[in-house]
């Protein structure tokens, strides 16, 4: 194996990040002999010329200060190699992205869009039950589900009020049956899928995250959704999760490409799949 220096690979975190994939990567990257560490992203003493790449991970508290953020993507961009690259964090941490994605005609869940200084009316979302949610946000993070057309207005009013944007969906009832599919693409190339539980469920539609085989028509359709990317060939990782529609055909939720849950423990492969990507970048 070609040298690598020491500290070669910061694996960027935050500072309570609840990282479960931590570890995993961490001696995966030792593996690989690479050497590695986690860093905080919004550490003032690190210097990030130190590092030949730079993995953004877990860096889950950006949502309510997304401008520092991506001043700091700038800023370590200058110096070491971004995965992904800034442009991507760019779109990609704000959902409005699934605007262009459906421009270029990829099948997303249908969208209600609310600005500031716009109001949520019932025409513009017509579906029996609706989830609200800001359109910089992780995880479950003031998202409310609901049947209530007057709570899903003042939930997207609230959210206007405080300067944010606000996104309305339809529920699909595939989530509480079928569940999310996320597939999983390291370096460029299909890695694994997870059937991923309801996050806005009740109890009775709550299960576990387990490895599954990919349907043909989601692998199309992930696949799809990455050739829109410009850039699709610079991606470290990437993580497509998709639902099906009430046609059963799949659809778009989200396009992870800041900082995914990768479900690297799922899959036995995927650490090193992993290391070798970030290795390749490193070559």
């Amino acid at each position: 194996m070609t040298a690598i220096p020491q500290a070669a690979v910061a694996y960027v975190t935050s500072r309570e990040a609840p990282d479960r994939e931590k570890a995993t990567a961490l001696a995966a990257f030792a593996a690989a002999g690479l050497a590695a560490e986690a860093v905080v992203w919004d550490d003032p003493a690190v210097e990030w010329s130190r590092y030949g790449v730079a993995v953004v991970r877990s860096t889950w508290d950006y949502t309510g200060r997304r401008a520092e953020f991506l001043a700091w993507a700038g800023r370590a961009s200058a110096v070491t190699r971004l995965c992904n690259p800034v442009a991507v964090l760019e779109r990609n941490t704000d959902k409005t992205y699934l605007r262009g994605l459906a421009a270029a005609g990829v099948p997303v869940v249908p969208t209600a869009w609310v600005a500031p200084g716009q109001r949520l009316t019932e025409a513009a979302a017509p579906w029996p039950e609706l989830v609200v949610k800001p359109t910089v946000s992780a995880g479950a993070r003031d998202t409310v589900r609901t049947t209530d057309q007057e709570a899903a207005a003042a939930h997207a009013a609230a959210l206007t009020a405080a300067g944010r944007t606000a996104m309305v969906q339809p529920y699909l009832r595939a989530v509480d049956g079928e569940g999310e599919t996320s597939l999983v693409f390291i370096g460029g190339g299909f890695s694994h899928a997870v059937r991923r539980g309801p996050m806005l469920s009740g109890p009775e539609g709550r299960f576990a995250d387990e490895l599954r085989e990919p349907d043909a028509d989601q692998l199309a359709m992930a696949e799809q959704v990455l050739a829109a990317v410009p850039e699709r060939a610079d991606l470290l990782y990437a993580r497509v999760d998709l639902v099906r529609d009430e046609d059963g055909a799949p659809v778009l939720i989200e396009l992870e490409l800041t900082e995914p849950r990768l479900f690297l423990q799922y899959d036995d492969a995927a650490p090193a799949r992993l290391a070798s990507a970030v290795r390749a970048r490193l070559a």
